[in-house]
This record gives C-alpha cells, structure tokens and sequence, in this order.
C-alpha cells in the first residue's frame, strides 16, 4: 500500500478529522507502520493504550526529559552541531518574535561548538550547557572571532536569556537536561502528551522541541539516499503527527525549521501529517505577503495529500485557491456531512466517507472527556 510523504488534514470540530487521523494511524500498523505523535491536547491516550504503550507525558516541573539535542547518530560531527545550531536559532528567533542578529548568531554556534567541544559534557549537548556557554564564553570562542569575553557575552545574552526560559523559567523540567533513562522511540507508537502546556504561549517552541526529539530517534536506524541520488523516497515505515500544527506555523522561525525537516524526512521515507482546523490558518499566521504566509503556503504546496473536511462557507475564496478547488469542489466542501472529506491526492480529487468499525470508535472518540 502506498503512502503520501506529507499529508495536511483540515476539518471545523466535529467534523471527523481527529477520527480520520487516528484510525488512519491504526490501520498503517497492519502494513507495518509505526506512529509518532506530538499531542497538545492528550487526546491519543486511548489509541497509544490499544498499542500497548503509555503516552510520554510532559509537564513543567515533571519527572520526564527529552534532550531537543540529543546526537543524530547518522551524521558527521559538523552536521550534528548544524543541525542543533538551526534548531537553536529557530527556538530563539520564535522567542524574541525578530530574526537573530548576525552576532546573536555566530555567538551561538560557537556555544555549540564549544559545548560540543568539552570532555566534560554530557553524552549530548543539553540547553543548560548552551545557555551557560552563551552567557559565559570561552576565550577560545572570544578568539576564533577576533573579539573578547565581554562583547561575545553581551552578542549572545538576548539570546541566553529567552533558551534560559526553557531551563529556569516556567517552562523547566521538559527539555532542560539528558534525556530520561529508558525512553525510547523502538515501539510501534511513541505520543508526546503536551497536554499540560497546551494553553502556553510558548506552544509552538514545546512542539518543536518535541519534535526534534522524536526525529533524532528517528534517524538514528535510518540511512538517507545520497543528496546526488535523484531516486524516489523510500517507503515510509514510521508516520509523524504534529497536530494543532497551526502552533508550529505561527512562529517564523519554528515554521522554518518545519519546513527544513520535513524536507528532511523525505530522504529516510518519514510520512508526516499535519493537522490543523481551518484553510485560513496558513494565512493567519502573519501578515498578507509575509514570509511566513510565504513558509505555510510552502509547506501545503509540498504535500502530495490534502484532506479537507467541511469548512464554513466565509472561508471557500480562499480555500479555494490555496487548494486549486474547482467550482463544483467549493461548493460541495462546506455541506459535507461528518465524516466525510473532499480528498485531493495529487491532480485527482475524491469524496471518501470514513467508517470506523465498532472497536476503532472506542480508540478514536475525541469527545469522552466532554461527556
């Protein structure tokens, strides 16, 4: 069976995204599948729990860590140290709401490298360890770029600060450490629970880390085609889901980061599921003409698999054209009963109802906690 390597799902509550999403994700078990989830709203307990498995559940102050920067295994050193470094910067550009200053950001790849550097770091680098190397550089790090201890603190305190947040402020206790000893992404399901955080702020940047984490584990057992290689993707063996992924677009600097690994997971043949609730939410994350309009728009013009539940009739015009919908397909998307889904997969179009069998309903069933 074959499968899309980026799939967007829209759908107004109550009209059977989350049911699609997460019976989609049971079925693929049955070709051999594995499912990975961010879940800011802890709605996948009841799915993970049919897998055998228990959500991995963050919370600020809690018992569990996940290391954002824990080793990429199938890369060369300099590569891993890039990746953590674009990581890095899209958290603190998300942060400071502006792009990071060309010294902000050679004085955090130089935490990097030196962090990266110390016989006495951790297996992998953590953000404590980089928030200190910011704060407090080397003058080895001073010297590399013709400068001092003082000025190269002061390039990158804005910076140290706002990544600090995430080991001092309200936000520790998440992402602030060596991961938790015996977590592991070889089961046939791994849900993150962000449920505890799902009214922060800072939602988008918790996801990415998570994320992040997820795809280190990810590429540790996978080899990517050469960048030369011009053969199709591999098969995809594990789907990822970022649902609410709206959170994610909204920043620049994570939508970015996105985008860049979503690129990525191409070459290891990751299937990735974005879910979110409405067309316009691509447009409502800046304004008209803005980059980041110009990343969303990029991120649904790279899927090969658009999944539209009904939407309000106010938001046709412009789900129309951001989804090449004909006349006929605008005016039968928003009169579409629950559960049913106008699917575009590539030039072709299809109404498909989704029917669950009795013991899907039971995994799949969002409104028990409102019941």
């Amino acid at each position: 069976m074959s499968i899309s390597l980026i799939i967007v799902v829209f759908g107004q509550i109550g009209r059977g995204k989350s049911a699609f999403v997460k019976s989609y994700l049971w079925r693929q078990a049955a070709f051999g599948r594995r499912a990975f989830v961010v879940d800011p709203k802890g709605e996948y307990g009841a799915l993970a729990a049919a897998w055998g498995v228990q959500p991995i559940a963050l919370r600020p102050g809690g018992d569990v860590r996940l290391n954002p920067l824990d080793d990429p295994l199938d890369a060369a050193p300099a590569e891993r140290a890039r990746r953590r470094c674009e990581l890095l910067a899209s958290l603190a550009t998300a942060s400071l709401g502006r792009e990071l200053l060309p010294s902000e950001r050679n004085a955090l790849d130089l935490a990097v490298d030196a962090v990266g550097a110390s016989p006495h770091r951790s297996p992998a680098p953590t953000l404590p360890e980089v928030v200190e190397a910011l704060l407090a550089p080397s003058e080895v790090a001073a010297r590399a770029v013709r400068s001092d201890v003082a000025r190269l603190a002061d390039d990158g305190r804005q910076v140290a600060l706002e990544l600090r947040r995430l080991v001092s402020g309200d936000l520790r206790g998440m992402f602030d450490g060596p991961t938790t000893p015996g977590l592991s992404v070889d089961g046939p399901m791994v849900v993150l629970d962000l449920s505890a955080v799902y009214r922060s702020a800072a939602l988008g940047v918790l996801m990415v880390c998570a994320t992040a984490w997820l795809q280190t584990g990810l590429r540790a057992g996978s080899a990517p085609a050469p960048a030369h290689d011009e053969s199709p993707a591999p098969v995809p063996n594990v789907v990822v889901v970022v649902d609410e992924a709206w959170a994610i677009l909204s920043n620049l600097g994570v939508a970015r980061w996105l985008q860049s690994s979503w690129k990525l997971a191409r070459a290891f043949g990751v299937a990735n599921v974005a879910v979110l609730h409405r067309v316009s939410d691509l447009r409502a994350v800046g304004t008209a003409g803005s980059e980041q309009v110009r990343v969303a728009e990029g991120l649904l013009a790279d899927s090969e698999t658009r999944v539209v539940y009904a939407q309000a009739t106010g938001e046709m015009e412009e789900a129309g054209r951001l989804l090449g919908l004909s006349d006929t397909e605008a005016d039968v998307v928003p009169n579409l009963q629950r559960g049913v889904a106008l699917w575009k997969v590539g030039d072709r179009s299809f109404l498909v109802q989704h029917r669950l069998s009795p013991h899907e309903a039971a995994l799949v069933d969002t409104d028990a906690r409102m019941r």
